[in-house]
């Protein structure tokens, strides 16, 4: 089984426009999921979406190029990372996101969370483009 998501996606979009809404809470909030959140080393934060909590800690910050942080679904044992990487270039940012250590779900777990997963980032790029070509 791949243990990690990529996905990889060009806006046409300062890089700092993207930095700060993939790294300030009230964007986050607007375009993702609930955020408690601060691209802060060591923050513990929590995003709600419906009745599902995730929470994890921020371990890399690296402003507008790179944001690393483990994400966990409250009631499971799995820690995951999701990695946020920005390059500047002609055309504006280039995003990748990746998501690793899916695999360690038990069993065919994996597998399903590994779909939920790669079809939620794929929404989620849509969505973060949507917002960016809508926030001033």
């Amino acid at each position: 089984m791949n243990d990690t998501i990529s996905k990889q996606h060009q806006f046409n979009y300062p890089i700092s426009k993207v930095w700060k809404a993939i790294s300030n809470a009230k964007d986050i909030s607007s375009w993702f999921i609930q955020a408690d959140f601060k691209a802060e080393v060591g923050y513990r934060y929590t995003f709600i979406h419906e009745k599902t909590v995730i929470k994890g800690e921020v371990k890399t910050v690296n402003p507008v190029t790179n944001l690393v942080y483990t994400w966990k679904i409250e009631g499971t044992d799995v820690d995951t990372t999701v990695s946020w990487k920005l390059e500047e270039n002609n055309e504006g940012t280039l995003l990748t996101l990746e998501h690793s250590g899916i695999s360690q779900y038990p069993g065919e777990t994996a597998v399903v969370m590994f779909n939920n997963y790669s079809g939620g980032w794929d929404d989620c790029v849509k969505k973060l483009d949507t917002f960016l070509s809508e926030s001033k």
